[in-house]
């Protein structure tokens, strides 16, 4: 059973930024797919980043494109969203997906709890 734990988040004024981190335990097998999603109230959940592990080029979603970066530590287990230049419209919470399927399943198979960032203008 995969388990991801989110950490990082926080509040910030506009422009600066902040690092998220998803820490993946209990899984096997170097192809896994992980994502960051972004929840607020009354909007659906929308995908922000992804990286691959069959060595395809990791996904930015246009809103979020030259400001947030994914990238992975394998020895660590753990995925990272570097956030720059924090718009108030990214404030959100944000949460860590997984799937040891590339391609991923539909609705990708785990989720972590997610972490809060605020950003103020």
């Amino acid at each position: 059973q995969v388990q991801l734990v989110e950490s990082g988040g926080g509040s910030v004024q506009a422009g600066g930024s902040l690092r998220l981190s998803c820490a993946a335990s209990g899984y096997s097998g170097s192809n896994i797919c992980m994502a960051w999603f972004r929840q607020t109230p009354g909007k659906e959940r929308e995908g922000v980043v992804a990286i691959y592990g069959g060595g395809g080029e990791p996904y930015s979603a246009d809103s979020v494109k030259g400001r947030f970066t994914i990238s992975r530590d394998s020895a660590k287990n753990t995925v990272y969203l570097q956030m720059n230049s924090l718009k108030p419209e990214d404030t959100a919470m944000y949460i860590c997906a997984a799937d040891s399927y590339c391609p991923p399943r539909p609705g990708w198979g785990y989720w972590g709890q997610g972490t809060q960032v605020t950003v103020s203008s």
